[in-house]
């Protein structure tokens, strides 16, 4: 079974980046970089896990698990909730939560459902905000019992000084192809040319 395709960083700030200019790059790359570093802290950093797994007595499992973990770079939590019915159909949640130690924040949440059929879908939002900046995405990609799948994202970034923004649509779908489109704003919300790429 083909996986959908999960969003990365490089795909959400691949063109609200170069809209707005590299301050974007950088802030939400500092905040997930303070929460990589949270997650590498030495071994004396606060840390704990905890796991649980439910069996019922219809065959459905749901298996939880958590994590806290901080340091001198910051702290990170993540939640994951793991369902199955028994009969071939499951679901997954994700929670998580970094925050840097130079105030930054990034948040993402995500879930996905997969059927028996093999039909799935997923959802997904990501917020993160430093003190250069502030970005959300959401998105949504489906694929049904017949493999046909169709995505689509949208993001906003925008940049504390001097205020500009960008909002980016992206969909794909097997029919229309892959589509983008993004517009760009000043801080009074005027709309304006999006800058190119270098």
């Amino acid at each position: 079974m083909t996986p959908l395709n999960r969003p990365t960083v490089h795909d959400l700030l691949q063109r609200p980046a170069l809209a707005v200019g590299v301050f974007m790059f950088s802030a939400l790359t500092a905040v997930l970089l303070a929460a990589l570093m949270a997650l590498a802290a030495p071994a004396d950093a606060n840390a704990r896990t905890r796991r649980s797994v439910e069996h019922n007595a219809d065959g459905s499992t749901t298996a939880h698990t958590g994590v806290a973990r901080s340091g001198a770079n910051g702290a990170v939590l993540r939640g994951r909730t793991a369902t199955t019915d028994g009969q071939g159909n499951a679901s997954v949640t994700s929670r998580g939560v970094a925050v840097g130690a130079q105030g930054g924040m990034a948040v993402r949440q995500g879930s996905t459902t997969r059927n028996a059929d093999g039909s799935a879908s997923r959802t997904g939002t990501v917020s993160a905000q430093n003190a250069q900046g502030n970005l959300q995405s959401s998105g949504a990609a489906t694929r049904n019992a017949d493999g046909t799948v169709t995505q689509a994202r949208s993001t906003t970034a925008t940049s504390a000084a001097p205020g500009n923004s960008v909002q980016a649509q992206s969909s794909y779908s097997k029919d229309s192809g892959l589509s983008r489109s993004a517009t760009c704003y000043d801080a009074s919300g005027t709309a304006m040319a999006c800058p190119t790429r270098p």
